[in-house]
């Protein structure tokens, strides 16, 4: 397909309601998907059953596999998701069967501050309207398995402060006697919403069940998303769910969903949801868009499935994950590659002179207020003070053992004497190479130069194994990686940080990998420390467990697993024409 290239570019949205999309099943036929194998949800989305993959699980992984990551970002983004589309489509101008492999955005975001999460520009996935609006329904299947535990749980303990243990032994049940001083899960909803993150449940009466104080994460936060995106096969799907601990009962043993009994009827929820969602690129690449795992919390990666079926079909999978390297590349590799078994050939940092300039001192970067001057106008000695934080996001890249390519995401207010800057820097910095990407004004064209220089990348060798072993304890573990990805001198832990290792090695989850939970917008904990931060303590305020995921969390520094919409929210801009259906404001 051929799209006509306008100056000025228009809306993102209006790139993708003008778009002539192929119907799905062309598109997954062309990737050798064939429509039985696919269940429509309308002409130009669809999901993949399970049997495909099942039917071709004799098939190696042949493809290149490529992780889309970055430096530490603006609170704007700095367009990973826009490369990755944009990469998709250079490889399909270079005559690769490409595909793309992305997460699905939450609707909190997408209201809030985020708007779209398709991509941008010509380089997007479509039809964008319905990817950043339920798309299949996912989310709401996740949200619906999350909170039916949430109210079996509470339903228990209950009954529970009611009936003796001869009472449920008649019922063919035992007593669980939870702790609800430890009774750990929470209830889960997809907007953000800052006034239900702390709140009590049972007010008004016994009648209403006991007094709690509990409250709300976004839904994308909850570790029923997580073991969605990390899950091989329904059979996989369904032991992780029975896994999830959701508190201690008052001997200090692990109550799981599968002693509440609700494990299976949680599955039930999300049979559908396991389906990978595939849509297309604007220039008719196969997308997979599924599972959205909060990248503070959880793992920040799509899911395992779609990868494990999009590498037998394609030359080159490019998918992406969330945040800078030091966030997201080193749980890719530690969480779901250790899980799906699939190692990366290439990590593609995405870089912003905006960015960059940020880290080398400039004005605060705040979303809904204009752009300081020093971002719109060349300024390369801000540049160049920013290039310390490039710097350690590669170093981070070659600490897993992966070859790096750069790519420049150019914006309208660049300077070439800017980018060449950071293109040379790149280069010293220990990139294979370093290249400026287009492709949000140009499409596929914009990104050839990114896709020969992966392709070269690829060719080079690449270390596939884990950043650290599991055999080392949760703390050795958190020691690592906050000296060798984060820079941190010292580590310090609260006490009730200390409590919860304990806990958690006496009970044998000390084996698990990590995922730490910390801000996006620095290398480190602290959100004000732009650039490298070096010599600094992390601080590890609590450690949690998420079991049927299968990876221990600890949290350093203010993380809120639900967000709140600002004083200007994204959505006072959306709205829809009631005649024609056009959709505004949504990008």
């Amino acid at each position: 397909m051929s799209i006509q290239k306008r100056k000025p570019v228009p809306s993102d949205i209006e790139i993708a309601q003008e778009a002539k999309i192929r119907p799905i099943v062309e598109v997954a036929e062309d990737y050798g998907i064939c429509d039985r194998c696919i269940d429509h949800f309308g002409r130009y989305k669809a999901k993949v059953r399970l049997e495909f993959l099942k039917d071709n699980a004799a098939l190696p992984a042949r493809a290149k596999y490529i992780d889309v990551t970055a430096i530490t970002p603006t609170p704007l983004g700095e367009g990973k998701t826009t490369t990755t589309v944009g990469l998709a489509q250079g490889l399909g101008l270079l005559g690769r069967q490409a595909i793309a492999a992305i997460r699905q955005p939450s609707m909190g975001p997408t209201f809030g501050i985020k708007g779209g999460a398709a991509g941008g520009g010509y380089s997007q996935i479509v039809p964008m309207a319905d990817f950043n609006l339920h798309l299949t329904g996912d989310i709401h299947a996740v949200s619906a398995a999350h909170n039916l535990c949430a109210t079996a749980l509470d339903a228990r303990i209950y009954h529970e402060g009611r009936w003796s243990e001869a009472y449920f032994e008649k019922l063919g049940m035992r007593k669980l006697n939870l702790d609800p001083y430890e009774t750990w899960w929470r209830r889960a909803m997809d907007m953000n919403d800052r006034s239900l993150r702390r709140i009590l449940t049972g007010v008004g009466g016994i009648e209403n069940g006991p007094l709690r104080e509990t409250g709300f994460d976004i839904a994308v936060a909850s570790e029923v998303m997580a073991i969605l995106a990390l899950a091989k096969d329904l059979r996989d799907l369904r032991e992780r769910i029975g896994r999830i601990v959701l508190g201690l009962d008052k001997s200090g043993k692990p109550v799981t969903t599968e002693d509440l009994g609700v494990a299976g009827a949680m599955t039930i929820l999300l049979k559908d949801a396991i389906k990978p969602n595939i849509l297309q690129t604007l220039e008719e690449q196969l997308a997979f868009v599924h599972a959205g795992p909060f990248a503070n919390i959880a793992h920040g990666n799509s899911s395992v499935i779609a990868d494990l079926i999009a590498t037998r079909i394609g030359d080159y999978v490019v998918t992406e994950s969330g945040f800078g390297a030091d966030m997201g590349l080193e749980k890719f590799v530690d969480i779901k590659c250790r899980t799906s078994g699939l190692w990366p050939d290439a990590a593609v940092v995405v870089a912003t002179v905006r960015a960059l300039k940020m880290h080398g001192g400039g004005p605060k970067v705040t979303p809904g207020k204009p752009l300081a001057s020093a971002y719109t106008q060349e300024d390369r000695e801000l540049v160049r003070k920013g290039l310390v934080n490039l710097e350690a996001q590669l170093g981070i890249v070659r600490k897993l053992g992966i070859p790096a390519v750069v790519a420049v995401n150019a914006f309208p207010g660049d300077s070439e004497a800017e980018h060449e800057i950071v293109r040379e820097a790149a280069v010293k910095a220990g990139a294979v190479d370093a290249v400026v990407a287009r492709n949000w004004a140009e499409g596929g064209e914009g990104a050839v130069d990114l896709a020969r220089a992966v392709e070269k990348a690829c060719g080079q060798s690449s270390t596939r194994a884990p950043f650290y072993p599991l055999e080392l304890t949760i703390k050795e573990k958190i020691d690592r990686v906050a000296h060798e990805i984060y820079g941190a001198e010292q580590v310090a832990y609260s006490a009730e940080a200390e409590k919860r290792i304990e806990t958690f090695s006496k009970l044998g989850y000390d084996k698990l990998p990590i995922c730490m939970a910390k801000t996006q917008y620095s290398i480190s904990h602290d959100p004000a420390l732009k650039g490298a931060p070096r010599g600094y303590v992390f601080q590890v305020n609590d450690v949690r467990l998420a079991a049927g995921a299968g990876f221990v969390y600890p949290i350093s520094g203010e993380i809120t697993t639900m967000p709140g919409l600002p004083s200007k929210p994204g959505y006072m801009g959306m709205d829809i024409d009631p005649d024609t259906g056009r959709i505004t404001g949504l990008s």
